[in-house]
């Protein structure tokens, strides 16, 4: 089995491609930025990290928009971080980004003033462990105990516009999507990479998932 992990410079590459290749004995992991190994691979992650304007720059640039697309729409798919929002519709960064329009919803920034419980105010941006509770089943859950805590490092958040979409939640300031699903294709806030035995639970699940799922 090939699993694909999409390079277009801005995601922490070398961590995602070791944890995955950690838990998939057998698994041949490519970092790639061709689309044809993209439409070739069995499996795809799309990670990322910093400015979504930037993201689309660099998949346009590099031929991978279509690739990527196709993707997430035909085969098991799994989107982290920036990969998650860039699958959204828009993004609320620099006035409004477009994204790949897989996933209907935006990515909005936590606002300014953003206070736990106590009123005590928090920082922007989110980062550190939090729990992520599921709001559905799904194959890429099994084995993970619910309210299980991931590691987030993020100032934009998706805000899904299909609540059948959902999949987990998480609260910083205020309850958010920080799990999203859509037929094969799964996508998170959190870096399961940097999340412990939960999060290689997960990209265990996703070696594993053959992309079927419904809401």
């Amino acid at each position: 089995m090939v699993v694909a992990v999409v390079d277009y410079g801005m995601g922490n590459l070398r961590s995602v491609s070791r944890a995955l290749a950690w838990v998939g004995s057998g698994v041949d992991v490519v970092v790639t930025s061709d689309p044809q190994q993209v439409r070739d691979a069995e499996r795809v992650v799309f990670p990322g990290v910093g400015a979504m304007g930037d993201c689309m720059a660099e998949l346009r640039r590099l031929d991978l928009l279509d690739a990527v697309r196709e993707a997430a729409a035909g085969k098991p798919f799994l989107g982290i971080c920036l990969g998650m929002q860039a699958l959204l519709e828009r993004s609320e960064e620099s006035g409004g980004v477009g994204g790949l329009g897989t996933i209907p919803g935006r990515a909005v920034r936590f606002p300014a003033g953003v206070a736990d419980a106590d009123g005590r105010p928090l920082k922007v941006p989110h980062m550190g462990w939090s729990r992520v509770y599921q709001t559905q089943g799904h194959p890429l859950w099994d084995g993970i105990e619910d309210g299980s805590w991931f590691y987030f490092v993020h100032s934009y958040y998706a805000d899904a516009a299909e609540a059948a979409d959902v999949v987990g939640e998480a609260e910083y300031g205020r309850r958010f999507h920080a799990a999203v699903a859509h037929g094969s294709c799964f996508a998170v806030q959190f870096h399961p990479e940097k999340s412990q035995h939960a999060g290689l639970k997960l990209l265990e699940n996703f070696i594993r998932w053959d992309g079927v799922w419904k809401a």
